[in-house]
């Protein structure tokens, strides 16, 4: 396990980018020959199916990127388009279909839904078996009780992250920033449950960069660009930047990036903007030991996780 070097060494290492790809295509391949398996042995071919509500651009390339992964794993996959204007009674009803569906192993709703549909009313009207996002009540209670059917997909990201590199966590002092129910409450449970000492921060937290400074586990998962500074870091410190946020100013980009600000700045005169964090990353990059990018490190494991959770719907709603 990498513990935490002394101070000077790590200020002298350049810091450990924790790229997301490798991790997730182990996981990939993991799936795809148990799914294989399955085929071969038992005749069955796990199914997911993904709800999409709208049109929203973000969500459109979310499901498009889930779709395809089911793809390379060997998954069947079903995905249904419904208009914006879908109501909160006709959305249940289609997962009522869903949930006696027997090819349907694995349910995805993507979200944020439009505000005019209840997310709670349809979260919990899923069956919790199906419930691959791990969202459903029944669901969050077992990962808290430390239990769980399914883990949420980013927060096991999260773990699998750290845990393939060999990132200690059993006594480290873990915080995240950020207290939602699909990040920063069920990655913090995580957390607890392999051992760390965890604290939860949020917009209410005082002097904030006096508690994150404590942490050698940096979770960032508050939906603010660039809002972790340098100094919001302890040196040699694992940063986990969940954000995904859009820079369409190329002179902003040029503080952000560092080294890499000419192709950041490139990609937002090609395709209009460029992706960051919740963490600066060139500060960050600075004192950090390691850091996970954005784009690039937890969205492919979350991707990944999920079709790890779909083969175990399978197999759990088999009783294997």
């Amino acid at each position: 396990m990498l513990r935490l070097a002394p101070m000077a060494a790590m200020q002298a290492k350049r810091v450990q980018i924790l790229e997301g790809r490798p991790v997730a295509d182990q996981i990939k391949s993991e799936v795809a020959n148990e799914v294989r398996r399955l085929r071969d042995e038992r005749g069955i071919q796990p199914g997911l199916a993904a709800v999409l509500v709208g049109d929203d651009d973000a969500s459109i390339v979310y499901v498009r990127n889930k779709v395809r992964a089911c793809a390379e794993v060997g998954l069947r996959s079903r995905q249904i388009n419904l208009p914006e204007s879908t109501s909160t009674e006709q959305l249940r009803e289609l997962i009522r279909d869903l949930n006696q569906d027997e090819e349907t192993d694995g349910i995805l709703v993507q979200l944020p839904l439009p505000r005019h549909v209840d997310e709670a009313v349809i979260i919990e009207a899923m069956a919790p078996e199906k419930d691959v996002d791990a969202f459903h009540p029944t669901n969050v209670g077992l990962l808290a009780m430390g239990r769980p059917r399914f883990v949420p997909c980013t927060p096991a990201g999260i773990i699998e992250l750290l845990e393939r590199n060999q990132i200690e966590i059993a006594g480290a002092n873990a915080c995240i920033v950020g207290r939602s129910q699909i990040v920063g409450r069920p990655v913090a449970s995580l957390l607890l449950q392999k051992h760390a000492t965890v604290t939860v921060c949020h917009s209410q937290t005082r002097d904030l960069p006096s508690i994150t400074r404590q942490a050698d586990i940096l979770v960032a998962a508050i939906g603010r660009p660039a809002f972790l500074r340098g100094d919001y870091i302890k040196p040699g410190a694992t940063v986990i930047d969940v954000g995904v946020n859009k820079i369409t100013d190329p002179r902003e980009a040029r503080g952000l990036f560092g080294e890499e600000a000419d192709k950041r700045i490139a990609t937002i005169n090609s395709r209009g903007y460029t992706l960051v964090g919740d963490v600066h990353p060139a500060e960050a990059d600075r004192v950090a030991g390691q850091r996970s990018p954005v784009p690039g490190g937890v969205g492919l494991l979350t991707v990944a996780v999920l079709m790890r959770n779909t083969l175990l719907a399978a197999k759990w709603r088999r009783g294997w």
